[in-house]
């Protein structure tokens, strides 16, 4: 991963291997960073996407390998229990192939590059779980 910071916005590029979350957990991490939000877009090979099902609970997901296009990365940083907390959603696609899908991120390794931009907030928002949905809610 590779970076440069202007003001409180930072301009990302990773590289072959790398894995999306834990790489911007990391860079959460050595900046400081306790709320923002990014975009981005590359190519990947080995991702887990997944949808929550309300009435369950609980996360479904589905991996994809092969070559995949991102063409939607987004989401949002926060901390819970002191440490990052990323919300993410991506939409990704092979055209060759005809397949295509979209759901909450839990795993994403770059194939080739990501370009992603990334603002960080000046604000303290953490998460706590909630029994009654069954996920982490912002907690302000």
């Amino acid at each position: 991963m590779e970076y440069i910071k202007s003001d409180s916005s930072y301009i990302i590029r990773l590289d072959r291997g790398e894995e999306v979350l834990e790489a911007i957990s990391s860079l959460c991490e050595k900046e400081n960073i306790k709320a923002g939000f990014l975009s981005g877009l590359g190519a990947a090979n080995d991702i887990e996407i997944g949808i929550f099902d309300t009435a369950e609970k609980e996360y479904f997901k589905q991996s994809f390998s092969g070559d995949y296009e991102i063409s939607a990365l987004a989401g949002n940083i926060s901390r819970q229990k002191g440490k990052p907390y990323l919300h993410f959603h991506i939409t990704i696609g092979n055209p060759k192939e005809g397949k295509f899908a979209a759901g909450h991120l839990s795993k994403c390794v770059i194939s080739a590059t990501a370009e992603i931009y990334l603002t960080a907030v000046n604000a303290d928002v953490d998460r706590e779980f909630s029994e009654e949905i069954g996920l982490n809610l912002i907690k302000f």
